[in-house]
């Protein structure tokens, strides 16, 4: 299995476990998710990381638990793998933008059962470091269609569907706000 970390800056030389900059509320138990870590993304999910990383995205894409009418509806036949929405604020950035992709050991991670997330508690040291320009062409490469869109807000309701919604860096969306405490992101 190969974990990857992404970032903008190119010279990280060790990853030291950090607290994430806006804590959400976990379940009971594991809190401990706000606290220090080290962050990676496993390969298959590694496309909702192709970003520039402020900038705020929604990707799509169907499992196994998706229903045939929400394939029909949403999916339309499509054959990718992924369809990432971002706003047109922000695709100048993304053509334009470079980020690393670091490659990390993966023996002091643990799967978050979430969407490819993995964390470490330890520090970690890269084994390799890629530079990443022309982001649209790294999605399609990637299998994911790349969508531009006004806002992100009518998206909201794609969390009520079958397929798996990973909204990503939304508080620097347009006209986002976060749903009430206690209510799931797209209700």
């Amino acid at each position: 299995m190969r974990l990857f970390h992404f970032s903008d800056n190119p010279r990280i030389k060790t990853f030291v476990p950090r607290c994430v900059f806006t804590p959400t509320e976990r379940p009971v138990g594991r809190e401990w998710l706000n606290g220090p870590l080290v962050w990676a993304i496993d390969e298959p999910h590694q496309p909702m990381y192709l970003f520039p990383r402020e900038c705020p995205r929604i990707l799509l894409w169907p499992t196994p638990q998706t229903t045939k009418q929400d394939l029909e509806k949403y999916w339309d036949g499509r054959t990718c793998r992924m369809i990432a929405h971002v706003e047109s604020a922000w695709l100048d950035r993304l053509r334009t933008a470079i980020i690393y992709r670091y490659e990390l050991a993966d023996e002091s991670f643990e799967e978050l059962d979430d969407a490819g997330m993995w964390v470490s508690r330890t520090p970690v040291e890269p084994i390799t470091i890629v530079r990443l320009d022309d982001l649209p062409a790294q999605l399609e490469a990637q299998n994911v269609e790349l969508r531009v869109v006004e806002s992100l807000v009518p998206l909201r309701s794609m969390w009520n569907t079958s397929l798996h919604a990973s909204g990503i860096r939304l508080r620097n969306s347009r006209d986002w706000k976060p749903p009430p405490r206690g209510h799931q992101l797209g209700k």
